[in-house]
């Protein structure tokens, strides 16, 4: 079955059922895909969004290898990649030697990142957010490649405006998001000096039942538990909205790289977010705080005249996750941290 707004269920039973829903393609999908010649590498597969990626991308081309690199230090993942079609790789990428053997795949997605605890060994989240990309860049320049990044490389941007475009400089707060720059710097320099075709996928939340930010704040509310308003605005995307148009990027590369901002294309309060589930689950939110007059918002004009406005829209993502959080289904638990403020993650 092709994903469809017709086709989306009115509730995700379990976690068996959310994978298969992330890992439906949709007819858009299926023909980018044509367009490119090649199996699909993606590095980086075993974090958030890389394995139903993966599953994705075998999905909507199954008679291509789809390849799935990363350290697997959960087996289940490499389990769940193989049950699905997709080959598996163990490799450290902070290795030189092991990037420059792994197959010289055509068509490479690279997600590979350190957010959590960033603050933590800052020299470690320098090492794999600036110095992978520049070993990964160097050795696969007649590759296509598109590297997740995050819309907090951007500065905050008034809550009334369309948030920022892609010809926004980059200017954020925090060394996590400054290394992200750096990530993005390294693709770039490579892909002008190899003429390497990409895309910088500049996302900003991702939203799955199991986390993001309306689980955040669905869970804050059910518990009653204080929600702080200080960074009183957001956009988000489904994660399977997300992951498909990450591969559909492969199709839209540009010699040389450039970014694309990917996300919602609506700016919502979280107060009023906090109310809808406030009004589904009969309680009403705590809220704490004053709403500041800007936040980290992106304008994905660019992404939806390529890709067309995604499949799940708020108000069903909305539904989802109140069923979701209300039947006390499993979580993550990996807050976003979308209220933060000053980079530190």
């Amino acid at each position: 079955m092709l994903l469809t707004r017709q086709t989306l269920p009115k509730t995700i039973p379990d976690i068996a059922a959310l994978d298969d829903l992330m890992c439906r393609p949709s007819q858009a999908l299926i023909d980018d895909l044509k367009k490119v010649e090649g199996d699909i590498m993606i590095l980086g597969v075993a974090g958030k969004m890389g394995p139903t990626l993966a599953g994705l991308a075998k999905a909507a081309a199954p008679d291509r290898r789809v390849i799935g690199v990363a350290r697997f230090s959960d087996a289940g993942v490499k389990d769940w990649l193989h049950a699905r079609g997709v080959e598996t790789i163990n490799c450290d990428l902070m290795d030189e030697k092991a990037i420059q053997v792994l197959p010289k795949a055509p068509n490479i997605v690279f997600m590979a990142g350190r957010k959590f605890g960033a603050e933590g060994d800052l020299s470690l989240t320098w090492a794999m957010n600036a110095h992978v990309p520049a070993l990964v860049a160097q050795a696969f320049p007649s590759s296509r490649i598109v590297a997740f990044s995050t819309g907090c490389i951007y500065p905050f941007v008034p809550v009334d405006g369309k948030g920022s475009s892609e010809d926004m400089a980059p200017n954020p707060p925090g060394e996590y998001a400054q290394s992200c720059v750096g990530r993005e710097r390294m693709f770039e320099y490579f892909s002008r000096k190899f003429g390497t075709p990409g895309r910088l996928f500049r996302l900003n939340y991702a939203i799955d039942m199991r986390y993001g930010v309306l689980h955040d704040i669905a869970t804050k509310v059910l518990t009653g538990t204080p929600i702080d308003v200080s960074l009183g605005h957001v956009n988000f995307i489904w994660q399977g909205d997300a992951s498909s148009q990450a591969l559909r990027c492969l199709a839209h590369c540009t010699t040389p790289t450039s970014p694309i901002n990917v996300s919602g294309h609506e700016i919502l309060a979280v107060r009023d977010l906090a109310a809808k589930f406030g009004a589904r689950f009969g309680r009403a939110p705590v809220l704490t705080g004053k709403e500041e007059p800007t936040a980290w918002l992106t304008d994905t004009s660019k992404a939806v005249e390529l890709f067309g406005l995604p499949v799940v829209d708020t108000e069903q993502l909305i539904a989802w996750t109140a069923d979701w959080v209300s039947r006390a289904m499993p979580s993550l638990g990996k807050p976003t941290k979308y209220e933060v403020r000053d980079g530190r993650y």
